[in-house]
């Protein structure tokens, strides 16, 4: 021991040469650094936030910042066994006009197993992606996802097997979207009646009920949505409605035969809205440190649910 720097730290004497060095923990170091970019990454603490609470300078953590988000996450620690999966969820959301970010999670765990950064969800994305977990080992039975044709061709064309849950919540919104809050025709008004319990299915007598209710709804509205004027409102709306219910009909229910199916893809929603919400406080990232934002509290979310943070 040789007394303190004046900082506060302590200060040792080489007995050989009689210099005096201050030991330093260059391993511990870095992990607190790390941990303080992972609270402005998750915590959405800001820099002058991170600087009452480590004491460090302005400057000093603004370079921890930018080092630690031109570094690419440390896949090894985060590896997930994907041939164990059975269940998927898949979904896209967008970030400004110029990017979507695409995540596929494993349903159980919520662990984010599979993500790309778009300019849009379309097939040869969502196909090249899909290639690379497959060569991973993922084969799974299900897969919840909204009613993205491109998204669905590409995941059927690299698993041909694979059962699909049609999200029920973008189902009901997108299908009241069209028929409006206040609908002008009696047709319109039992249409999103009907569709404003599927969100609430909990059994086969339930779905039988609903699919017998809208099979009704069809024989006593179906001549007059065709007698109405092409160009109309009304027919536009009741004739989007009705083919997104039909197109859909055939992979709405699987969730009654499986407990371990979701009915909605509202974790992968719940992940987004998360993630949104500690983005906007970071406004202004460039697009290339955007991805990277978004990579690490993918990573981040990973380390969480594994306890391994």
């Amino acid at each position: 021991m040789f007394g303190k720097t004046g900082n506060g730290k302590q200060r040792f004497q080489c007995l050989g040469c009689h210099k005096t060095f201050v030991w330093s923990l260059k391993r511990r170091s870095e992990a607190y650094r790390l941990r303080l970019f992972r609270e402005w990454i998750n915590e959405s603490y800001s820099i002058r936030q991170l600087m009452v609470q480590s004491g460090l300078s302005k400057s000093t953590l603004n370079r921890t910042k930018a080092y630690w988000i031109n570094q690419k996450p440390d896949s090894v620690k985060e590896e997930i066994d994907l041939d164990k999966i059975n269940y998927i969820q898949i979904d896209g959301t967008y970030f400004h006009r110029d990017g979507c970010l695409f995540l596929v999670i494993d349903s159980m765990s919520q662990r984010v197993i599979g993500k790309r950064y778009i300019s849009r969800e379309n097939l040869i994305e969502s196909l090249e992606l899909f290639k690379e977990l497959k060569k991973r080992g993922l084969e799974p039975g299900y897969a919840a996802l909204d009613g993205h044709k491109q998204v669905r061709k590409a995941l059927e064309m690299v698993w041909p097997e694979i059962k699909v849950q049609r999200c029920l919540y973008h189902i009901q919104r997108e299908g009241m979207r069209w028929l409006r809050t206040y609908p002008k025709t009696e047709a319109g008004k039992e249409l999103r009646c009907l569709l404003s319990g599927l969100c609430e299915i909990r059994n086969k007598q339930e779905r039988d009920k609903f699919i017998d209710n809208f099979e009704n709804w069809q024989k006593r509205h179906l001549e007059f949505v065709k007698g109405l004027p092409s160009t109309s409102v009304a027919y536009k709306d009741l004739k989007r409605t009705m083919a997104l219910i039909t197109y859909a009909l055939p992979d709405m229910f699987r969730y009654l035969e499986d407990e371990n199916i979701d009915s909605t893809t509202n974790k992968l929603e719940g992940l987004f809205s998360r993630l949104k919400a500690a983005y906007r406080k970071h406004r202004g990232l460039t697009k290339q440190n955007r991805v990277q934002y978004l990579n690490w509290y993918c990573y981040f979310h990973n380390l969480k649910i594994s306890n391994t943070l």
